[in-house]
């Protein structure tokens, strides 16, 4: 683990080789307490300014069997490209001057404040890492969910798991290996990596109430923007499980339960080399819940607390066990 984490930097790793004051690499640590995925994710910087393009091989040579004095025709594989654009992400945190001065602690008040603007950035992150759609909402980038979201038709069809769920009211469990050659968030060409923060001080706010009272106060404000999105490079890295209906999940697998033990093993086989990336499940709250209540209750099943980088993570099977609440349980089955 160490020496992937050296080749596949997390946002923490780029933000502080990138930026010696520390200022965002401060921002990127409390991104890490308030979205688990982080601690995982690999970032590399984009090849265009708007994105990343990847050339991914679609087809190898086929080889000839040749008989004496017979000949063999050159054959050559193929390639295709694919284009993932990133997303801007901003935020502007405005406080009254007299309200944040009156501790006398202004920038400790001041940071206190921003911390929730920092936790809704890391939700809307979060959420549009999974279901993000730049097709219906232009603006975003596209993330995992509108990608393996067809269990019959593409060739990714392979790692989307069937837990048997109808209706719409199914979640997912996803299990991503990270790595510079496999999955990895991404950032436009010469920019720089993770939550961009900028004091701009003190301001005068022109309408500060509004309506027909308005007027000008002071205030200070704080400028925060991220420019990010995801490149799936060999989607053979990404399995889903989807179709889990939570409300049919019992502690001892019992009844239309899903096993989600079984679910999870069959996950780790479809990736074709598990040394290859940082791999990690992904499971909202109440599907961990009953993971542990299941695995209680059943022998020989490898679940253990190990420490990871400090602190100490679920793992199973020796892949980590992340809580993502952004994993919502109004999913539609997928077909």
């Amino acid at each position: 683990m160490a020496t992937l984490s050296v080749v596949n930097p997390t946002l923490a790793d780029v933000a502080k080789a990138t930026d010696p004051d520390g200022k965002i690499a401060t921002i990127v640590e409390i991104l890490n307490e308030t979205n688990e995925i982080l601690d995982d994710m690999v970032w590399v910087e984009g090849n265009l300014p708007t994105g990343h393009r990847t050339s991914i091989r679609s087809g190898l040579p086929t080889p000839t069997w040749r008989k004496l004095y017979g000949g063999v025709q050159p054959n050559k594989a193929t390639n295709v490209q694919v284009t993932d654009t990133t997303g801007m992400l901003e935020a502007y945190a405005e406080i009254d001057k007299a309200l944040a001065d009156l501790n006398g602690n202004t920038s400790a008040f001041r940071m206190s404040e921003d911390r929730a603007h920092i936790e809704g950035m890391s939700q809307e992150f979060s959420d549009t890492l999974i279901y993000g759609n730049e097709g219906t909402t232009p603006e975003e980038f596209t993330g995992f969910a509108p990608r393996f979201n067809d269990i019959t038709g593409p060739a990714n069809a392979d790692n989307i798991i069937d837990g048997g769920g109808t209706g719409a009211d199914n979640n997912s469990i996803w299990l991503i290996s990270w790595g510079s050659d496999t999955v990895h968030g991404i950032y436009p060409k010469g920019s720089k990596a993770g939550l961009q923060f900028s004091d701009k001080g003190q301001v005068t706010l022109e309408d500060a109430s509004g309506g027909s009272n308005s007027g000008r106060m002071e205030a200070y404000r704080s400028h925060y923007r991220w420019d990010c999105g995801i490149s799936v490079r060999d989607w053979r890295y990404v399995v889903r499980i989807g179709n889990l209906d939570q409300s049919l999940y019992t502690g001892d697998k019992s009844g239309t339960s899903a096993d989600l033990t079984d679910l999870m093993a069959q996950a780790i086989e479809l990736l074709p080399n598990q040394s290859k990336g940082k791999p990690a499940f992904y499971m909202n709250r109440g599907t961990r819940s009953v993971l542990r209540r299941q695995i209680a209750n059943t022998s020989n099943v490898n679940l253990n607390m190990d420490e990871v980088g400090g602190k100490k993570v679920m793992t199973f099977d020796g892949i980590p066990v992340r809580r993502c609440d952004s994993l919502t349980s109004a999913e539609a089955r997928i077909v």
